[in-house]
């Protein structure tokens, strides 16, 4: 795998926060703006139940819809960990993200 496979559409807000923090981690980025590529747009509506929801990315064999940055980069140390760069580490949540991960069940 050589890049990160992303599907966007022009003036999506969520795209453009996605591809500014993925571009600042020097990610290599395949772009498919789904309004100007049907068949990109057919492949965001096959994993998102129908509809046209970006950003929509892949990494390998996994589809995720409107992934975090964490999320992206986690399906790349798995399945490509040669573009994850070094010295990489996640985000540690903040006080407002440790409590709602309390209250959803995890640790």
């Amino acid at each position: 795998m050589e890049a990160v496979t992303f599907f966007w559409r022009p003036g999506c807000g969520f795209c453009a926060h996605l591809h500014r923090e993925l571009d600042k981690l020097d990610v290599p980025m395949e772009m498919h703006n789904i309004w100007e590529d049907p068949a990109a747009a057919a492949f965001v509506r096959s994993v998102a139940n129908g509809n046209e929801t970006v950003p929509t990315v892949m990494v390998g064999d996994t589809s995720m819809v409107n992934p975090t940055p964490a999320q992206v980069m986690a399906a790349l140390a798995d399945c490509a960990p040669q573009l994850v760069p070094e010295g990489y580490e996640p985000s540690k949540p903040g006080p407002v993200g440790r409590m709602l991960n309390r209250l959803m069940g995890g640790q």
